[in-house]
């Protein structure tokens, strides 16, 4: 089970790289896309986070 929550996060933050560099040279601050943006860049490391230390708590 460990190695799925270590490739879980790993997708997860590879997603969010992907993200980051697919906004490049995009004006999205306009309409309100920026705190969007943020938010959800928050609750994804917010999920990270959670899931990698409740890696104990899964059983294998």
């Amino acid at each position: 089970m460990s190695r799925t929550v270590d490739r879980t996060v790993e997708d997860l933050d590879r997603a969010m790289r992907e993200l980051r560099k697919s906004l490049r040279g995009i004006p999205f601050r306009s309409g309100g896309f920026k705190k969007t943006h943020d938010n959800l860049a928050r609750d994804a490391a917010l999920v990270a986070v959670l899931i990698d230390s409740a890696r104990s708590s899964f059983r294998n």
